[in-house]
Parts: C-alpha cells; structure tokens; sequence
C-alpha cells in the first residue's frame, strides 16, 4: 500500500460517529430517532420532522422558538426518506428535506405537500476523489467505481455530473452506500469517486482526505424543502401552525447570512462537527440559502428530476410533481429562480 493509501486510512474514525448522527436530508434508507421535546404552549401541537443541528437547532440560535401560541413536538431522522415516510403516515405535520426525496416519496405516491423552498448553491453537492487520484475531470469516470446513497440529492448531482460529462450512470459502477460507509470506503480505497453533500464535503477537505472533482454548481438546482402532510393542512389550526413555523425558520435562515460564525459554533456543539468543518460547512453552504416561492419553475426544475429517475427505471412510474406541492405559504416571495448568496 502507498503512502498516501496509508494516510487516508489513518485518518480519525472518531468523525464517523458525530456524522452518522446529521439528518443529510438528503438520502438513505435509515430508520427515525423520535422525541418530544415540546416548546411553546396552547391547545395545538405541531409534530416536526428534523436533524440534529437541524431545524430546531437554528430556530433555538435565532431566537425564534420564544412567544409560541402552539407547542412543538420535535422528531429527529436519519435522512430524508424515513421523513418523508412519516409525514406520509401522518405522524410528523411538516419536516426538512432535499431537492431528491421529495421526488421518490411522489413516486411512490405518499402523502406530501411541498409548501415551503430555499435556493442555495449546490457547490457542497461534489463528487469527491483521494489526494493522489489520477483523476482530473468527471469524463475520467468512465469505468470507475463511485459510492453515493440512492435515492439522495448527490445521486442526482452525480448523475446530472455525469451527463454534462457525456456519460451515463451505466458507464460508470456505482456503489450505493450511506455516508459513513461511503466515508470508509473511500477512506480505504475501495471506491474511486464519492458522490456527496455537505457536510461530508467540508470534512473531506478541512481533514485533506481528498479534493473535488467537480460539483453540483450550475447543474443541479440548489433547492431544499419543508414539506408537509396534507391531513395536516386540512386542519386549520395545524395550517395556521404551519404558516407561523415557516414564517420563523425564514427569519432564522435570513439570522445565519449575518451571523455565520456564530451559528457554526451552534452546530459543531449540537453535531459534534469540528468547528473548522461546520464553519466550512456554513460558508460553502448553509449560509448560502434564501427563501423563494413555491412555483411554476420550482416544480419544472424537479420534475426534470422526477423524470430523469423514471428514465432510469429507479422510480416505478411516471410523477406529475405538480400534484405534490401547496404554494399556500409563498406569500411575497421571490421566485424560486432567484440566485442563491455567495
């Protein structure tokens, strides 16, 4: 084995563990951790799905969980899959989710709601390679093996990568992994490529595990969702719940654009992330998030996804993601075109 093989194995294991505890929001198939930590008060309690250092995490830093007039019972998920499955149940009223579960939940016909959108920058979506690679462009994928998890907005960022290289997901040999095991397989050198988001990106590269191939910039669309249940929007109270909720964690996003440091002290605590990585996190990434309307192109931009897993026969059926969102809550939003911050 080469030096830099060895390094990459020597690498602290200890930053699996704080990761596996990140609601990616993205993708994967793990089960949900639910509690009830309640805030506020009143006779309405709103079931919310979220991460650890997720939703409750920049509400609570924000400020923005005093003063409620209904009580909020928080429950923590793995990924964004298992989410939307218990949205779909009925058992959370309204959660956080990527541009890619959204699109396999339609597929499979669950109950949801899209009613609330930020646009980011897709530049913490990367495929990902060792320091020695000899890899240089996405092209050179060809034949290579590259991990991602199914179903998550890196598996679509990798495909989209893919085609703008000229090459199809069949060229290459996709691994299908969650991120702790995609993390130890590239780590150990089983794996050519990894396909990712933050914040595994910002690990890989504040750790000088590897170095970007390419990213999701200019090729994916950057959008991240609160998505609801429709049983729970036919309830007027939980709706009125629901709107105030939003209203709130647009307020606590808008709260990280000028206080990024800060926030990213927040989240190392509440994910056990090293500061250095969060705070790469938060400048790649999360600061990077504006709220913008749930409309017309929105939907066009993910039905372009929807159909591009039809087409790889990953979703069984033909999705008309039109009938999976409720722009009730836009209010005076900016189209969901509007650019993401930099």
């Amino acid at each position: 084995m080469n030096g830099p093989s060895m390094r990459r194995l020597l690498v602290p294991a200890a930053l699996l563990l704080p990761l596996t505890l990140v609601l990616t929001s993205c993708g994967g198939n793990s089960a949900a951790d639910t509690g009830a930590q309640i805030d506020g008060s009143g006779s309405v309690t709103l079931a919310v799905g979220d991460q650890k250092g997720g939703s409750e995490a920049i509400l609570r830093a924000a400020g923005e969980l005093k003063n409620l007039d209904y009580r909020i019972k928080w429950s923590t998920f793995t990924s964004g899959p298992p989410l939307l499955e218990a949205v779909n149940a009925g058992a959370v009223d309204v959660g956080g989710v990527g541009n890619t579960p959204p699109v396999f939940a339609a597929g499979a016909g669950s109950k949801i709601s899209v009613v609330a959108a930020w646009h980011g920058t897709s530049r913490g979506d990367a495929i990902l390679v060792p320091d020695d690679s000899e890899l240089t462009g996405p092209k050179q994928l060809k034949g290579k093996s590259v991990a991602v998890a199914q179903g998550s907005s890196a598996h679509y960022q990798l495909v989209a990568s893919l085609e703008a290289a000229g090459l199809q997901l069949k060229d290459i040999k996709v691994k299908y992994l969650q991120p702790a095991d995609a993390l130890a397989a590239f780590n150990s050198g089983k794996v050519d490529a990894w396909a990712v988001w933050d914040p595994y990106t910002s690990q890989v590269l504040q750790g000088k595990q590897g170095r970007v191939l390419t990213t999701g910039d200019g090729v994916t669309n950057g959008l991240s969702f609160q998505v609801a249940s429709p049983a729970a929007l036919r309830n007027s109270k939980k709706a009125a719940a629901v709107k105030d909720y939003l209203a709130r964690l647009r307020r606590a996003q808008d709260w990280v654009h000028g206080h990024q440091e800060e926030w990213a002290k927040v989240w190392a605590k509440d994910t056990g992330l090293p500061y250095d990585v969060a705070l790469a996190s938060v400048h790649r990434t999360n600061a990077t998030r504006v709220a913008v309307a749930v409309d017309k192109p929105l939907v066009a931009s993910e039905q372009r996804i929807a159909d591009t897993f039809t087409e790889l026969h990953l979703i069984p059926k033909k999705v008309d993601f039109g009938d999976f969102v409720d722009p009730r809550f836009n209010g005076g939003l900016p189209p969901s075109t509007t650019p993401a911050k930099h």
